[in-house]
């Protein structure tokens, strides 16, 4: 099989072209100078000059706080892009996968997601997200997979680094953090991330459609914190906040963790979110 795999330098992209790079499956992985998602054109020809079997769209505009401030780069990449690359792969009759988001979820429900929940974003990313679902699966071969708070060996760029690597760095440089403990997700280590999204598009009987893909479990992002210093065996104060889902004026779901009903059908799963953290910090940290 040829992939084209878009966002290589992102978490999930480095891990699926590793990942990928291990099978007999060829792999390409243009940087943005040599394929630029929100021009059609030149997706257009990245797909002549490849022909690829399967497209995997990692790239995004998912940097939440500045996805309000600017909502048309947001939509751009977010949704027209996506609209454009599910209508040309379509033509050539190719899979196109791209990802989504546990914020296109409003957080009200207090439990686990499923993939046919009535979706209601509370801010301009989960709007953004949502309409590219809606754009991309109308065409018959798009798979949309429904991820929340990755984190991975080759960071977060747009971020600086991801959730982890930060609570680690702020534990070297003050005695006392404060963290919230309002928003309920699904922290998702993209290592176990690319290998079901890999398993599910490898599926004999795959279909296209929405299906959710995270760790197993839920846990606050104060109990998150608390189980990585645990790990790393960390000394610090650790003080639980309710921030109220506020950044700002900008709202984030209070209760937004998935759970993969779907592709757990066909027998696609992840391992529980403690195991993956365990696993991401020893590998990345206490294995040195």
């Amino acid at each position: 099989m040829k992939y084209l795999v878009i966002g290589k330098t992102g978490q999930l992209g480095s891990d699926l072209i590793r990942d990928l790079n291990i099978t007999s499956n060829e792999v390409f992985a243009p940087n943005k100078s040599e394929l630029d998602i929100t021009d059609k054109q030149s997706f257009l020809s990245a797909m002549k000059e490849f022909q690829p079997d399967i497209v995997i769209n990692t790239a995004a505009y998912h940097n939440v706080p500045l996805c309000e401030e600017n909502p048309f780069e947001a939509f751009q990449a977010n949704c027209l892009a996506v609209k454009d690359m599910a209508e040309i792969t379509s033509e050539l009759d190719v899979w196109f996968v791209s990802f989504s988001t546990d914020y296109v979820f409003d957080g009200k429900k207090g439990e686990p997601y499923i993939e046919t929940d009535v979706p209601g974003p509370l801010q301009i990313y989960g709007l953004s997200k949502l309409a590219g679902e809606y754009a991309a699966i109308s065409y018959p071969k798009s798979i949309i997979i429904r991820t929340s708070g990755l984190y991975g060996f080759q960071g977060a760029t747009s971020k600086g680094g991801n959730f982890v690597e930060k609570r680690i760095k702020d534990s070297k440089r003050i005695p006392l953090l404060e963290m919230s403990n309002d928003q309920t997700t699904s922290p998702t280590f993209t290592s176990d991330l690319s290998k079901a999204v890999l398993e599910l598009v490898q599926h004999k009987s795959k279909q296209p459609g929405i299906y959710h893909l995270v760790n197993q479990g839920f846990c606050t992002w104060y109990e998150f914190t608390e189980e990585i210093f645990k790990i790393m065996n960390i000394s610090i104060e650790l003080i639980p906040v309710d921030r109220k889902g506020l950044t700002g004026k900008m709202r984030r779901p209070l209760f937004s963790s998935l759970k993969n009903e779907k592709a757990s059908k066909i027998n696609v799963n992840l391992p529980h979110w403690k195991d993956a953290l365990k696993r991401y910090l020893s590998s990345k940290y206490l294995e040195k």
